[in-house]
């Protein structure tokens, strides 16, 4: 299986190679919680750099639940000339576009208000919100959430969508064991865990055209002890092969075990690259739809061992934000970025500090320094706390 070789994925769309900028989160919002100039340059930038996928930041179904307070929403209220004008720059390099759709359920921050669902109201504690356990009505609610969403990126213009089951937000929080403790037809086994996964997925894809993507990302294992582990991976991955969905992501971890920014990766694992491959195996081996492994990807030749796998597409995050032009160096023989290492918060700060000087400039600094950046990040978002509570009370 070749890197620059075309992909069919089951649904009809074609990706033109088998790199995809994955899903990070940008946190560049304008007013109104909708895309601007800046995440136009953006994806502008990276659909020239040769990417054949790119998958956007996590995009909020529900306006009062974001991942922080610059998070993009497109609900049905939402205008949507800003999203058709994001779709086109992204789709100007001949890339397959699709947006990210999610729901933080508890992992929301307690300063943003809003709401905080769960499963089973756990709290995470710390400054996150405390959570309250969903009703039925609440679930069916998230459902159409879902669907209206989607359809409303396939009208802007975006050539598919991945709903996002994994890192502790809402769906993944479903799927943990330890995180829903419900008795009610949403919890117990995998299947019942899955339940609202796999319902969100028919919802989705009912509300979509024929010829746009569906996606799903999925942790192989949240790194948490009694919690969602390989084995209920398998089980979830046979059960979404009985759906039409055309790409499965593969990542791990969450906002308690950040193992997706390499948090609690031994040293070898971290300079290895790929830091799921060996939990993904199995998963890629019995998954009837293609596979996409995401996590600690910079180099080609790390790109080709997770290829070597059988995995179908290689996700690429933290590099693509350092260098967006990467998947033609690596047509051309260049070497991928050095591996940007930092505790996760920094690192994650540094990450968004890179996309916001490439969304400003559209150019990519060759350096960050993560502390600095993290401090940035924290006297950034007192405004934006500020600007996205105001807006909320006008909804």
């Amino acid at each position: 299986m070749e890197l620059f070789s075309p992909l069919s994925l089951p649904g009809g769309a074609v990706l033109v190679n088998r790199i995809a900028k994955a899903s990070m989160e940008e946190n560049l919002a304008a007013a109104g919680q909708v895309p601007d100039h800046r995440l136009r340059k953006l994806y502008r930038a990276w659909g020239s750099g040769g990417a054949g996928l790119l998958l956007t930041g996590n995009v909020m179904v529900d306006a009062r639940a974001v991942t922080g307070p610059a998070g993009v929403v497109l609900d049905e209220r939402s205008p949507l000339a800003p999203f058709a004008s994001w779709a086109r720059a992204a789709r100007a390099g001949g890339a397959q576009v699709w947006m990210q759709l999610n729901h933080p359920g508890r992992q929301v921050r307690a300063d943003q208000g809003g709401v905080a669902w769960s499963p089973s109201g756990i709290p995470i504690g710390g400054d996150f919100a405390l959570p309250s356990t969903m009703s039925v009505a609440d679930i069916r609610t998230l459902v159409r959430m879902f669907a209206t969403s989607a359809a409303r990126a396939a009208e802007a213009g975006f050539t598919g969508v991945q709903i996002h089951g994994a890192h502790g937000y809402l769906l993944s929080q479903f799927l943990s064991p330890l995180v829903n403790r419900r008795t009610d037809g949403w919890g117990g086994s995998v299947r019942a865990r899955a339940r609202l996964l796999l319902e969100v997925v028919r919802a989705v894809r009912e509300a979509l055209p024929a010829g746009v993507s569906v996606g799903v990302k999925l942790n192989t294992a949240d790194f948490q002890r009694g919690g969602f582990g390989p084995d209920d991976a398998l089980e979830v991955v046979a059960l979404l092969g009985e759906l039409p969905v055309d790409l499965l992501e593969l990542s791990g971890g969450s906002a308690e075990r950040p193992a997706m920014h390499g948090a609690g990766m031994s040293e070898r694992t971290r300079s290895r690259e790929a830091y799921f491959l060996d939990l993904a195996k199995e998963v890629v081996a019995a998954a009837p739809m293609p596979v996409m492994l995401t996590g600690g990807i910079r180099t080609r030749a790390g790109a080709c061992e997770v290829l070597a796998a059988g995995v179908a597409v290689v996700g690429v995050a933290t590099a693509l934000a350092q260098r967006p032009t990467l998947p033609r160096d690596w047509e051309r023989g260049n070497p991928g970025p050095a591996a940007l290492s930092a505790p996760s918060a920094a690192k994650q700060a540094a990450v968004r500090w890179l996309l916001r000087r490439t969304a400003a400039t559209g150019t990519t600094p060759s350096s960050v320094d993560p502390a600095a950046a993290l401090r940035l990040d924290q006297r950034r978002r007192a405004g934006l706390l500020s600007r996205y509570r105001e807006w909320l009370a006008t909804r």
